[in-house]
């Protein structure tokens, strides 16, 4: 990519930023790469001639945490300007972050700074602005694993709720249109296809291409599925458990740069969109 001479685009991490009817925008989660997303989105920036909240003031209104690895939250730590924001997050997620994160109390400087909301997997929620105002955005958590990362002790893990360690979100407009944001999924069942086939964008995980991918080109390593991914290919991959769902907008996010699916000159990129499937790119804007 660097030198020119491969097909492919480069992307940022993973990022998604949702708006409803009150043009207050929320994050799903909080990548690493944030600032450079908010500059390359207009709408992300700062509006100072239309408010009087001065230069600090942002549109980003809060976020929603779906695990705590170090790719979904380390963003959080580029919104510390002291603008208002409220987080939405488990119990769990919430305790790691500003229990045994002590960079983490940036966001806690001055009071009203970080607001929480907790949330129960399987039950809907509203995503509401710092003020309590309500977006019109309804969400709904699905659990998909049961393993913390690597840098939560395990003491406090014996503390926390498997079930809460890893989520899909379902994201529901005011106009009842329906979105899955799905970065990690470890397997895929019935319960969860009939999940889909009611969303009418899917965003899945395509972290890896194969089961054996890190293994092979590091001689060391996980298993995608030791890691919490179902692959792309094979006949338990993620593209052929998914053929039968066919209402919505498929698409792959979250993919590593160790997968060929990145190489649109290659047959893998060809059998993603052969299969009817697209693959994320930066600035993707979708109105549900």
């Amino acid at each position: 990519m660097r030198e020119g001479n491969f097909r492919g685009k480069s992307r940022t991490q993973a990022q998604l930023a949702i708006c409803g009817d009150s043009g207050s925008w929320f994050l799903l989660g909080a990548s690493p790469d944030l600032r450079a997303q908010i500059e390359a989105t207009p709408e992300l920036h700062p509006r100072v001639s239309t408010n009087a909240q001065g230069i600090r003031y942002s549109p980003i209104a809060g976020a929603v945490l779906l695990n705590a690895d170090i790719d979904h939250v380390l963003g959080l730590l580029l919104l510390r300007e002291l603008q208002p924001l409220r987080v939405h997050a488990t119990k769990s997620i919430r305790r790691i972050l500003t229990k045994d994160n002590s960079m983490f109390g940036m966001l806690q400087r001055v009071p009203g700074q970080v607001s929480w909301n907790e949330f129960t997997p399987g039950t809907q929620f509203s995503l509401i602005d710092p003020a309590g105002n309500d977006s019109g955005l309804r969400c709904r958590a699905i659990p998909m694993g049961t393993h913390f990362p690597a840098y939560v002790s395990a003491p406090r893990r014996s503390q926390l709720s498997p079930l809460e360690s890893s989520l899909g979100l379902i994201v529901e407009s005011p106009s009842n249109k329906r979105l899955a944001y799905m970065p990690a999924v470890p397997r895929i069942d019935p319960p969860l296809l009939r999940q889909f086939e009611s969303c009418d964008v899917l965003l899945f995980d395509g972290t890896f291409w194969s089961d054996d991918e890190l293994i092979r080109l590091n001689a060391s390593g996980q298993t995608a599925q030791d890691m919490g991914h179902v692959p792309i290919s094979s006949s338990q991959g993620s593209l052929a458990q998914l053929a039968q769902v066919k209402h919505p907008r498929k698409i792959y996010i979250h993919v590593n740069n160790t997968n060929p699916v990145l190489n649109e000159a290659g047959p893998e990129y060809r059998q993603v969109r052969d299969a009817s499937w697209e693959i994320a790119e930066d600035g993707w804007q979708f109105e549900l």
